[in-house]
């Protein structure tokens, strides 16, 4: 078949076929010596060149970003540049070459002290350039020991990108004219970079373990994300049948486009609101392109991501403004930003935890720094007057919480309407349902509420008590557990009882066979990637709801996840 195969977790379906793009860190080795006396002139000519180096290097990079995200975006390198140009950095790494210390280690030596001293100082400013310093000293390191910038930047037409694991700012830098796919070391179908991949519509195999040690740099890859293999210079043989797939895929993805102006409904006429999870402005096209009737999750953390500080009301309003005017009519659910957990923004100096998926995350540090929630309301709330927009807020585990964002919305409309700023006054608000609490007193919750969204994500991780990215006990995280199946069921039961109404933005929505079970159990919505929206609605129209609440009374009697997941194959086949 070719020289080395291996699999892993398929996170976005599709067959891509490229050159390899390894990202891999590599190991800083800095010198432990002592110089001689006549060393010193050229250890210091050394780090002259390695700094005008770093200094061309992060102008390039400054004048990509600004042509590809804008002047703001560009202003981060501009942060870059002033700390490798900087006149105290660079006598002090002088003193300590004079002193005798190799150039990496005078360097290394600098930056660290550089870095301790800001990350004791009580001023916010000052610690957020705690990472700015830490980027620019390993890119001077790198050029003074002559290691090679590897950067998503430098990837060419055609590339499969290989890596330990990809952060959400180095996926939402990745070119799609030039890259067909990825594999990562590690990551399960809930993470982050496999949640991106689904958005890209990139074909992606996460958690293989082995990629980076089975891979070089060049290698011809054929990434099979149907049947979860990755071949590693296939023969010409291999590459033909795989050309082939491809062809055949294509063909597929055209006769299910056809069904793209076709109501989301059951063979006996049962409706269902079929929604897209967006990540930014950009995915709204294919949320439209694939039919999608709304949007059922706006991950607005993507807007805070990979930039220097916090967005400003300004820029999160044209953002929100900008999804609300492409969906029209459609709604349009923005989820208040959920950071904690597997996210992180670096320049929030969030404590390091040792649970943090149970720690300081999403409404929690929201409560704790109000301006955050305060600016992204407002800027929710002035977005609402050009489109259907919805709010939902993540996390919520009580009435009190649910109240106290109540009442926090009710003061930012006030501030609005004295400022004459025109919103829709009654915006509908919602919460994610993803923790046990939140489940058991579903019918306290929805009192104060205009609907839920079930995160099947977190909630299955919560209700297993299984960390969703721990390799070790994957086997252990499985939707299909009958907890959590009659979890969901209390949700929308709770919901209807109340006449409203349930979704779904987790993973499982978007599960072929948990579709027919979800629809069974009388889900009002579901809300997945774009490129899954073609298939949903095929797997809704050909059945009928009748025999799809039978299905689901019988998945709820039973007793283990292999006998309702046993249940659904029967059904299907």
């Amino acid at each position: 078949m070719g020289k080395s195969m291996f699999s892993g977790i398929i996170a976005s379906s599709g067959v891509a076929i490229g050159k390899a793009f390894v990202l891999k860190e590599v190991d800083i080795h800095i010198s432990d010596g002592v110089l001689d006396p006549s060393e010193v002139e050229s250890e210091v000519a050394r780090f002259e060149v390695a700094r005008s180096q770093s200094v061309e290097q992060l102008e390039a990079i400054r004048d990509k970003a600004a042509i590809k995200l804008g002047k703001e975006e560009a202003e981060v390198f501009e942060g870059h540049i002033l700390v490798a140009t900087d006149e105290e950095l660079e006598e002090e790494v002088l003193e300590a070459i004079r002193n005798l210390k190799p150039a990496d280690a005078a360097l290394n030596s600098v930056i660290n002290a550089n870095v301790a001293m800001l990350e004791e100082l009580d001023d916010p400013y000052f610690r957020e350039r705690v990472a700015d310093i830490k980027d620019v000293g390993r890119r001077l390191l790198k050029n003074l020991l002559g290691i090679a910038m590897v950067s998503l930047e430098d990837v060419t037409k055609g590339t499969i990108i290989v890596a330990d694991d990809l952060t959400p700012s180095e996926t939402s830098q990745i070119d799609l004219d030039k890259v067909e796919g990825f594999v990562t070391n590690i990551g399960g179908r809930t993470s982050h970079s496999a949640i991106m991949a689904r958005s890209l519509e990139l074909p992606a195999i996460v958690g293989a373990k082995v990629a980076t040690d089975r891979i070089i740099n060049g290698d011809n890859i054929v990434l099979d994300a149907v049947n979860n293999k990755v071949l590693v210079n296939p023969d010409a043989l291999t590459l033909e049948q795989y050309h082939a797939l491809q062809v055949s895929l294509e063909e597929e993805k055209k006769a299910l486009a056809q069904l793209k102006a076709l109501p989301c409904e059951t063979a006996d006429g049962k409706r269902f609101e079929l929604c897209a999870n967006i990540g930014t402005l950009k995915d709204v096209e294919g949320a439209t392109r694939h039919g999608a009737e709304g949007v059922g999750l706006y991950r607005t953390e993507f807007l805070f991501m990979d930039r220097a500080q916090m967005p400003t009301e300004a820029e999160q309003f044209q953002a929100y403004k900008g999804v609300a005017e492409a969906m029209g009519r459609q709604p349009v659910i923005i989820r208040t930003l959920d950071i904690g957990g597997d996210k992180d923004l670096p320049y929030l100096d969030l404590p390091q935890e040792l649970n943090p998926f149970l720690g300081y995350r999403a409404i929690r540090m929201c409560f704790d720094k109000p301006e955050i929630l305060n600016t992204q309301l407002r800027a929710i709330l002035r977005a609402s007057h050009f489109g259907n927009l919805k709010i939902m807020f993540p996390m919520v585990i009580s009435v009190e919480e649910a109240r106290r964002l109540k009442g926090i919305l009710a003061e930012v409309k006030s501030a609005l309407k004295a400022e004459g700023h025109p919103f829709d006054d009654s915006i509908d608000i919602g919460v994610m349902i993803e923790t046990p609490a939140a489940v058991m007193i579903a019918d306290l919750l929805i009192d104060e509420l205009d609907f839920f969204s079930i995160g099947t994500n977190d909630l299955t991780q919560y209700v297993l008590a299984v960390d969703r990215g721990n390799e070790m006990i994957a086997d252990l995280y499985d939707h299909y557990a009958p907890s959590v199946i009659r979890a969901i069921k209390r949700v929308i039961d709770c919901s209807h009882e109340a006449g409203k109404w349930t979704g779904m933005c987790g993973e499982m929505a978007g599960d072929e066979h948990a579709v027919l079970l979800l629809a069974g159990l009388g889900l009002d919505e579901f809300s997945v990637s774009a490129s899954s929206i073609p298939r949903v609605k095929k797997v809704l129209r050909g059945q009928r709801q009748e025999a799809l609440e039978a299905l689901a009374d019988k998945a709820l009697s039973m007793a283990t996840a292999n006998e309702v997941k046993a249940l659904l194959n029967a059904f299907v086949q």
